[in-house]
């Protein structure tokens, strides 16, 4: 479970493949949405290795979980911002780690109370098994072989760090 792996050079080939799919795609002009917090720290990094002109966008998906009556809210939770128009704008939405698939549900029913993006690409710096939804990452850094009871998650934002556990039961 435990490995070492080279954040920074996951983000660099996270940055080649999405500059590889603008290509390919001919999309001009994307803007990065990060979802809080580790998807933000991530896309910052993919930003600047991709001189994009528009600022990175911020997610935060409190109010859009589908376990949010189980959870409650979060005493600090800061507002969503996203500094561009959506409507008919090719965006990347950026994750640390794409486990189950309900995250990145909640961040898109998100991003459509903003408007009608043209597109949406997912970019994540880890996907690993245990997938309920049918969600799929356009651009992957590492896939994790974990079991159900081994967890992974990014810490930062400097250094930014994968740290693995294991559920006691």
């Amino acid at each position: 479970m435990a490995q070492d792996y080279d954040i920074e050079a996951l983000i660099a080939g996270m940055a080649t493949a999405l500059s590889e799919r603008f290509a390919a795609l001919e999309i001009q002009d994307p803007a990065l949405i990060g979802i809080r917090t580790g998807g933000v720290w991530i896309a910052r990094r993919l930003h600047a290795l991709l001189g994009l002109e528009q600022p990175v966008g911020e997610l935060n998906i409190a109010f859009y979980r589908d376990d949010f009556s189980r959870i409650g809210m979060h005493p600090t939770v800061e507002p969503s911002h996203l500094p561009f128009d959506v409507d008919d704008r090719h965006l990347v939405l950026v994750d640390d780690i794409l486990y189950t698939g309900r995250t990145i549900r909640a961040a898109m029913n998100e991003i459509f109370d903003y408007g009608r993006p043209a597109s949406i690409s997912l970019a994540v710096l880890c996907a690993r098994s245990g997938r309920e939804l049918p969600i799929q990452a356009d651009v992957v850094g590492a896939h994790l072989s974990l079991t159900a009871r081994e967890h992974a998650k990014l810490t930062g934002p400097e250094p930014l760090r994968l740290e693995f556990t294991k559920a006691k039961h």
